[in-house]
């Protein structure tokens, strides 16, 4: 809780409001303070005169700046040529929201920084100055196959400078809460002290439109993540235009924030401004005008904006002071501005905080670019614009000649690079730099696996199967602790009770309450020190949570082996997009679509039926998906991803596991298919080779009474296979020059092949192309329904006595 600095005040303030509840009711109490939390003067959190004094050599910093702006936008002008693209108002309006972190705050040891991906630009020439890219990989921006840089921050593309991808807009400010409470998650487990780590996140304001911007607001405030600050470029403009034409955004934020529990800092105003704030009729007029007639004033001259802005009011200012002052002075193009926001963001406790930085987009482009709706689309400037942007910026820019300007570089040797790596090195080291140094991870054993791969008469669910597993390996000695169970919700409906007496729940805050099931043996038990993730209703959050656990390899140095279990149609339908970024940030860890298939969700209907998520991820090169239909193959690949993604030799990939909420005997597993398991086929029963079924999942156990039914009712014997995963069997024989997997598995047989699993045609119909022989698939094409599971399964013909039928009918 915050000191009070003034108990009599409050104490009289109190007494007021208590008036207000008395006289008029405790409704008109609660609106005005409502009233007051959401809203305040439109003017500097902190003032002129209360600026701290600022820390570097400013002229210096002045010209690196200029270096970085005119190698960023010379990078995307060069690139025009080949229609590649790129954007250059946007790090033009920022540039100095990230010098000023270079300069002074962001540490490289410690730090995580989410840079805004349209910014990447300027990203890559504050480090073409340092002499960390070359020349010749910045003119091949966007031609990555001739070893140039990559359009945005993608790790995947450049692993040894970006930390996390952020392009996808909304992702960045997501994934930033997120990995923040892992910073603490770390730390409060003892895995690693953590305590000096703090987490930037720099964001549009256009950007906050999407619902993942917000989503885990209130998450951070009450975990007091104090170690993350959000930086929101509030240029006032998207894309295509303002960001809030007819209203103010940067009053909306900062009630969004205030009222999430943040503390909000904001940076409104150059100093320029000083002179015209004292009027408070001007103060107001500015919190009244709409975003829209703002940015039309940033490219109006000063004429317009007496007549528009001033007028009624006494000002001693010039039009021509007046389109200076109010056209372009912000608050984010002046660093000392922008270093005493940031220090003030940096010294308070106890909660996160955002900085609202007002700029201009396009600064220093020229006035064709500054402030115009088009500006994100501009991909180049000309000549002439480029001899304007220079002598404005005071750089030394050598004669113009052909189509596209020079790089400029002050030299290896000069004061300007001296300076900037004296910086970086008084800092921890360069920024954005993904360190990953190898930390091997001693793999468990045998005795884990045994249990699955004895078998059970008891009839088991593989979703219960896969959580008995992971019971068994958080004991181990080793790795134990470093799984990261991960839930939205439901943990009892995946049958994960039994982890909360032993491993416990996450909570920062440890447990407050008396659970009301305590006297159970399987109690509902937080603690600080706990090691499961449950998030709520949020698949994204717990993506975002996967995410930070399944990069912490490289991250922290410290691997740790997630696993995010939810329903399947709420993976890759829901959050796709964040598992392609998982992909690019290199994570590693299990994805676990639980209560899986079309059909075994049965009470569910149509929006809970996933019948086609194993297609979804078959696009994703990261993902190895598989769809296993026996305990003992969850063991078998559960026991390959750890070696592939922790072994010797670890790859930058992660597993996705479907498993069924329908309990089957479970057999013990045969000799010598481990292989096949892991490849994706292998003969489970032999019954005559009349004909081959081909079935994944729960699919595998129709296959089987099919086969008992063509042998008793019409002496037909047909052998049953369980394909483990459809899309590695088409990855495989795609990539391989010689003879693929599938066809060595199938070789010696003949008679045709019936594809059946709980998924749509087009899941088995992947392989097709590589069986030279008559082809049938089944599948549970269309939408889901309700219905007992023998009806529902009848209704796609996809039961025991169709795919008996379809058999029949290929071998006619």
């Amino acid at each position: 809780m915050e000191k009070d600095l003034d108990p009599q005040e409050t104490a009289e303030w109190l007494e007021s409001l208590d008036a207000v509840r008395r006289a008029a009711g405790p409704e008109r109490a609660d609106y005005l303070l409502r009233r007051l939390a959401t809203s305040s003067r439109y003017v500097n959190t902190v003032p002129t005169a209360e600026e701290p004094p600022y820390p570097g050599d400013l002229e210096l910093e002045e010209r690196i700046a200029a270096y970085d702006r005119w190698n960023a936008a010379a990078m995307v002008s060069r690139g025009s040529k080949l229609g590649l693209g790129g954007h250059m108002a946007t790090y033009a309006s920022a540039a100095w929201l990230y010098e000023i972190g270079f300069n002074h705050f962001f540490n490289g040891a410690d730090d995580q920084v989410y840079f805004q991906g349209h910014a990447s630009p300027g990203i890559y020439a504050r480090a073409f100055l340092e002499g960390r890219l070359s020349e010749k990989q910045l003119d091949a921006f966007r031609r990555e196959t001739l070893g140039g840089l990559p359009s945005y921050p993608h790790p995947r593309a450049l692993p040894d400078f970006w930390q996390f991808p952020t392009v996808s807009m909304g992702l960045g400010p997501l994934n930033a809460v997120y990995q923040a409470r892992f910073n603490r998650y770390l730390h409060n487990r003892g895995i690693k002290d953590t305590s000096n780590s703090h987490v930037w996140a720099f964001l549009g304001d256009g950007e906050m439109d999407e619902p993942e911007s917000t989503a885990a607001l209130t998450l951070a405030a009450r975990e007091g993540l104090d170690n993350l600050t959000f930086v929101i470029n509030c240029n006032l403009q998207r894309l295509d235009g303002p960001v809030r034409s007819n209203t103010r955004i940067v009053q909306e934020l900062e009630s969004v924030f205030r009222g999430a529990g943040w503390h909000v800092v904001k940076a409104l105003w150059g100093r320029e401004w000083d002179g015209l704030l004292h009027d408070d009729e001007l103060v107001a007029r500015l919190g009244e005008i709409p975003d829209g007639q703002f940015q039309t004033f940033a490219a109006s001259d000063g004429a317009y904006i007496r007549e528009h802005l001033f007028h009624g009011l006494s000002t001693s200012a010039s039009d021509e002071e007046l389109r200076r002052v109010v056209g372009g002075s912000r608050a984010g193009h002046e660093p000392r501005k922008v270093y005493a926001a940031y220090q003030r963001a940096k010294s308070v406790k106890g909660a996160p905080t955002v900085i609202l930085v007002q700029t201009v987009k396009g600064w220093t482009l020229g006035a064709g670019v500054e402030a115009r709706n088009a500006n994100h689309q501009m991909k180049k400037l000309t000549l002439p614009e480029f001899r304007e942007m220079g002598e404005r910026l005071g750089l030394p820019v050598p004669p113009l000649e052909g189509e596209f300007p020079p790089f400029l570089h002050p030299g290896p040797d000069s004061p300007e690079v001296r300076y900037a790596l004296a910086r970086r090195e008084a800092l921890g080291g360069p920024i954005p730099k993904r360190t990953y140094v190898q930390k091997n991870l001693e793999l468990p054993g045998d005795k884990p696996f045994q249990s699955l791969a004895k078998g059970s008469t008891q009839p088991v669910a593989t979703t219960m199967a896969f959580v008995r597993l992971v019971k068994d390996l958080m004991k181990e000695p080793e790795t134990g602790r470093r799984w990261v169970p991960v839930v939205p919700d439901e943990a009892r409906t995946f049958g994960m009770e039994s982890l909360f007496p032993t491993a416990k729940i996450y909570s920062p805050l440890g447990q407050r309450y008396d659970s009301v099931d305590r006297e159970l043996l399987l109690a509902y038990k937080e603690s600080e020190q706990g090691q499961i993730l449950i998030e709520g209703i949020t698949e994204a959050g717990s993506m975002a949570s996967l995410t930070a656990a399944a990069t912490s390899y490289a991250t922290h140095g410290e691997p740790m082996i997630p696993f995010y279990i939810f329903y399947s149609m709420f993976g890759w339908q829901r959050t796709g997009d964040q598992m392609w970024a998982l992909a690019d940030q290199l994570g590693r860890g299990f994805l676990v679509g639980a209560t899986a298939g079309r059909t075994t969700m049965t009470g569910e209907g149509l929006q809970h039926a996933d019948g086609h998520s194993h297609l979804l991820a078959s696009a994703n090169p990261a993902a190895l998906s598989y769809d296993p239909a026996f305990a003992y193959e969850v063991g078998v690949i559960v026991r390959d991803g750890l070696r592939r993604m922790y072994g010797p030799a670890p790859e930058n990939v992660f597993y996705y596991l479907t498993v069924y909420n329908e309990p089957l005997p479970q057999p013990a597993m045969p000799e010598g298919v481990e292989e096949g398991i892991v490849k994706g086929i292998y003969r489970y029963s032999s019954g005559g080779g009349q004909a081959h079924i081909l079935a994944s999942g729960t699919a595998v156990h129709w296959a089987l009474a099919a086969q008992k039914t063509l042998d008793e009712e019409y002496g037909v014997g047909v052998d049953v296979w369980s394909v483990t995963s459809w899309s590695e069997l088409r990855r495989e024989a795609m990539a391989t020059d010689g003879v693929p997997y599938l066809k060595q598995a199938l070789a010696g047989t003949d008679g045709p092949v019936i594809a059946v699993s709980d998924w749509m045609r087009a899941v088995p119909d992947q392989i097709a192309p590589w069986i030279e022989r008559p082809w049938t698939s089944l599948g549970t094409d269309g939408f889901g329904l309700s219905d007992t599971r023998e009806a529902v399964r009848e209704h796609f013909g996809v039961d025991p006595r169709s795919i008996a039928d379809a058999v029949l009918k290929a071998i006619e």
